[in-house]
């Protein structure tokens, strides 16, 4: 996102909210927009194709008292179907009450919200960000980039990579890693694992194909 277009806004512009267009709309919250640019109006996971704009959640509000009031209504109304109260029905508030925020797109946006999403955008930080990061050392193991290999992880008689995240002090013996995203003190034994999610402090072992695990999980044969 180009943030330094806040300091070129017009000065009747209240604020700015992010936008990336996507094709699976139904899952966002999709902004509808006037033909100058600025917000009419957000839908939250529309069954029609009104707006393929999702709201990526980044916000500039140059006008910060009409959002508090938006805020304050918001607030006083009632809950959403969640049971919570969204923030961009203080921004539908803002506008309601004359207020322009304009809509700008972003080049890139990374969604963590599923497994997949999430797997995707580790592995496009890996290639294109420069986070890659090769271990200090592996005892008889082939390591194929991109990977980030955090301090501290003891990989013995493994294949790791590519797209593979491994946080610190965790333990890899006999396994193949491939596309997956491991936690921190977390052990994977005699495993080989594929587009795969391990939080932190989990044991596997014997477990071939696909997993998504949260903290402090055991799987496998020899886990209790």
């Amino acid at each position: 996102a180009d943030l330094s277009l806040v300091k070129r806004l017009p000065d009747d512009c209240a604020g700015v909210i992010w936008a990336k267009e996507v094709e699976d709309y139904q899952r966002f919250g999709v902004i509808v927009t006037d033909d100058d640019g600025n917000m009419k109006r957000i839908v939250e996971k529309p069954t029609d194709p009104i707006s393929k704009l999702a709201n990526i959640g980044l916000y500039y509000i140059r006008d910060w008292k009409l959002l508090f009031k938006g805020i304050d209504a918001t607030m006083k109304g009632p809950k959403g179907k969640s049971g919570e109260y969204y923030l961009t029905d203080a921004f539908q508030y803002m506008v309601d009450h004359g207020a322009k925020i304009r809509v700008e797109p972003v080049g890139g946006w990374y969604d963590c919200g599923q497994l997949e999403t999430l797997l995707d955008t580790n592995r496009h930080l890996l290639e294109n960000e420069g986070r890659g990061r090769k271990p200090d050392g592996a005892r008889d193991s082939r390591i194929i980039p991109p990977v980030r290999i955090e301090e501290g992880v003891t990989i013995e008689e493994a294949e790791i990579g590519p797209n593979v995240t491994i946080g610190a002090g965790s333990v890899v013996r006999r396994s193949r890693l491939q596309n997956t995203i491991i936690g921190e003190g977390t052990t994977i034994e005699h495993a080989t694992l594929a587009d795969s999610m391990v939080g932190n402090n989990v044991l596997v072992r014997g477990v071939n194909g696909t997993v998504s695990l949260g903290d402090d999980a055991q799987v496998g044969g020899g886990a209790s």
